[in-house]
């Protein structure tokens, strides 16, 4: 096979509970891998046969062509779709990475660099402006890791392997109706290996479905550096799926003792005063105002923090159903408007180190020459590496998982 090497980015949004996330610390940083784009006589023949079937489909024969000069199988691309739970993420995790420091700080900045246009968005499609940031600060690190991977290419080579051939192809039809359209050139429409795109990482179909030209420049051009046509898709997209204005997503509480845990769980809704009379309370205090019906959620367990969610949880996760996600982007929104970090204690991990014995054990190995390049507390891979390289220049057997024996002997 004939081999041309170039540079992609993975979309960080598509990879985000596989822990690809630009958090920047603790090991879990966002890292911009080498791509090859491979000449495959197989995928060549597959495209030849897709030609038609596209044509049929109401593509012209001169965006196809166009959007195939150059294009070719990447393998990377399947390897990353065959190991997308490589990383299982807690939400501690989860919340460390997407609530960090950096991504709180960089989040409020954009926050307040488009107020305004967040603003005119927000009076257009009745969705909070920081809810729709959230998104933006998860799917992409605020339009900073928005994938450079051609689409075309990416799509082709899930749809040509086969594990979801018919929603890739679909994807693919819908890439190409995009081009079509003059939205963008095939030769800027890039986006992570997925086939996710721009600011908030839209897939081809939802793009077709819900994508606006809200700059009025007659393109609905999420691609661009300015995300003001990203925000604004997000934003109907949310609109669309029955977003509450002023609704939250939901609300930390505390719970009695002895709550009985069988009522809590999506689905289980019951008034903020039913929950109030049980003795339900906001973690800031006080009983939750009545914004709805409201389940109760433990995603850590009993012992860990506790939310009651409102009907726009369930909005927002009709943008990506993860449980993680929809608590991760509903506290980033939390965030950007000033609110603080979770107040609840999460429980050990399964190693039984709780944050702060992961955070000391990441600042002791760098201390120590084995740099895990942060202390957020998240184990990623650098992290893993440096605990190896510990374990193995110690004599120790190398697992590279963090352990409170391994915390003790850096303790020295």
């Amino acid at each position: 096979m004939q081999m041309k090497r170039r540079t992609f980015c993975l979309g960080a949004g598509a990879l985000a509970l596989s822990g690809c996330v630009a958090g920047g610390t603790g090991g879990t940083g966002y890292v911009a891998p080498q791509f090859d784009i491979v000449s495959d006589p197989g995928f060549d023949a597959w495209v030849a046969a897709f030609r038609p079937r596209a044509l049929g489909r109401g593509i012209s024969a001169g965006t196809f062509d166009a959007a195939y000069r150059g294009a070719g199988f990447i393998p990377l691309v399947v390897e990353r779709d065959r190991n997308q739970t490589e990383f299982t993420r807690t939400t501690q995790d989860y919340l460390a990475i997407t609530a960090s420091d950096e991504r709180v700080a960089l989040g409020r900045k954009e926050f307040a660099n488009y107020r305004d246009v967040l603003n005119k968005i927000e009076q257009r499609y009745s969705v909070d402006a920081q809810v729709v940031a959230a998104i933006w600060g998860v799917e992409s690190f605020f339009g900073t890791r928005r994938g450079t991977i051609p689409v075309i290419s990416s799509l082709t080579t899930l749809a040509y392997d086969g594990r979801r051939a018919d929603f890739f192809e679909q994807q693919l039809v819908a890439a190409l109706k995009i081009l079509q359209a003059g939205d963008v050139a095939p030769s800027n429409m890039v986006g992570s290996w997925a086939g996710a795109m721009g600011h908030t990482q839209f897939i081809p179909t939802s793009y077709l479905a819900y994508a606006v030209d809200f700059t009025g420049d007659g393109r609905r051009d999420i691609w661009s550096d300015d995300p003001t046509d990203s925000l604004a898709s997000t934003a109907n997209y949310l609109h669309k799926a029955g977003w509450t204005l002023g609704q939250p997503w939901g609300v930390e509480v505390v719970l009695p003792a002895g709550f009985n845990t069988g009522l809590a769980g999506r689905g289980k809704g019951r008034s903020p005063s039913d929950w109030a009379a049980m003795g339900v309370r906001a973690a800031t205090g006080g009983a939750v105002p009545n914004h709805g019906s409201a389940s109760i959620l433990l995603p850590s367990g009993p012992t860990g923090p506790a939310f009651m969610i409102f009907n726009n949880f369930n909005v927002i996760a009709r943008y990506n159903n993860a449980e993680n996600y929809i608590i991760g982007v509903g506290h980033l929104s939390d965030r950007l408007i000033g609110g603080g970090p979770i107040k609840g204690s999460f429980p050990p991990d399964k190693a039984g180190m709780t944050l702060a014995d992961r955070q000391e054990l990441q600042r002791r190995l760098t201390a120590a020459g084995y740099d895990t390049q942060g202390s957020d507390g998240v184990i990623g891979a650098k992290t893993i590496a440096a605990v190896s390289a510990y374990q193995r220049d110690h004599g120790l057997e190398v697992t590279g998982q963090p352990s409170l024996a391994l915390l003790q002997a850096l303790r020295g």
